[in-house]
């Protein structure tokens, strides 16, 4: 009788555990999930924003090839314009002469005072022709050489705000941040797996090639390890952040060995103060603020 009063009691205990075990698993089981949602719905806006960043480049890259065909055209026909004048001239220039010779072996053997008024008056023609030829060639050239300038104008406008001033010196940098427009921080990344932070960016050099001067870099942005291989030196890496108005630029202007000295550029001010001031357009620093009184860049440790 005391044996099955025990065993009664164990099978109630065991009875009751068994729907909290359940009832744990359920919890962990919902939480699991909707883990599993946010990763994947925060992986979808990374891709869009890749997918964004990918065709913005695109478009700027179409950008700059198209104005350079049309640069590359311009240039080609002022070439052929000036090798057609140069013909021209040295066809008219022999037609005039040989016109000029003409009449004076026919004035030989004619009247000699008819013949050569004849004689002055055709050549006299010819060079007013050649001159207004000539006027006509040199104001197409004129055109031809504004148009030219206006187009490389415009190119390296372009090419400004697409990819931005670069520094390649220490002194370029400190003229760069004179202007009071960005931000920039120095550093100085060894060969290493450990993270450096710089500026708004944490950052780890990889590899550093002196032959070939380029290096791969690994990069922490917004909580998203990215990776940039065989980067040029001098080619600036474009990375847009969450808290940033503006991209932020990594630009690297020496390379040695396991070592690479560069700069990280970032905007000034952040979309919290642009809203701020409803949109209106910003002074630069350097407009109120004398060059000499901006101090120079600190490497940034």
């Amino acid at each position: 009788m005391e044996e099955y009063r025990e065993a009664h009691e164990n099978g109630s205990k065991t009875g009751t555990a068994q729907p909290s075990v359940n009832r744990w698993l359920a919890i962990a089981a919902a939480l699991l999930l909707i883990t599993a949602g946010v990763a994947f719905g925060y992986a979808y806006r990374q891709q869009l924003l890749v997918g964004h960043l990918t065709a913005q480049e695109t478009m700027s890259n179409a950008t700059i090839k198209e104005m350079q065909g049309q640069l590359d055209t311009v240039t080609s026909k002022l070439n052929e314009m000036t090798t057609a004048q140069a013909a021209a001239e040295a066809a008219a220039k022999t037609r005039a002469q040989n016109a000029h010779q003409t009449e004076k072996n026919a004035a030989a053997h004619t009247g000699p005072r008819r013949n050569a008024a004849v004689t002055d008056k055709r050549y006299k023609q010819l060079q007013a022709q050649l001159t207004e030829q000539q006027k006509q060639l040199k104001d197409t050239q004129d055109l031809v050489a504004k148009n030219r300038a206006d187009l490389e104008g415009n190119l390296s406008s372009t090419r400004d705000e697409l990819n931005g001033s670069i520094a390649k010196t220490h002194e370029e940098l400190v003229t760069l941040a004179r202007r009071g427009e960005r931000s920039y921080f120095e550093f100085d990344l060894t060969k290493s797996k450990q993270f450096q932070r710089v500026g708004p960016l944490t950052m780890s050099l990889r590899k550093a090639d002196t032959k070939h001067k380029n290096y791969d870099l690994e990069m922490i942005v917004d909580d998203n390890q990215l990776t940039k291989k065989k980067v040029n030196l001098y080619e600036p890496i474009w990375i847009h952040t969450e808290n940033e108005s503006q991209p932020v630029q990594v630009v690297v202007n020496r390379v040695e060995k396991n070592l690479v000295h560069g700069y990280v550029s970032a905007p000034k001010y952040k979309p919290s103060e642009l809203a701020a001031i409803g949109g209106a357009s910003l002074t630069p620093v350097s407009a109120h603020t004398p060059a000499t009184t901006q101090p120079p860049p600190n490497p940034e440790q």
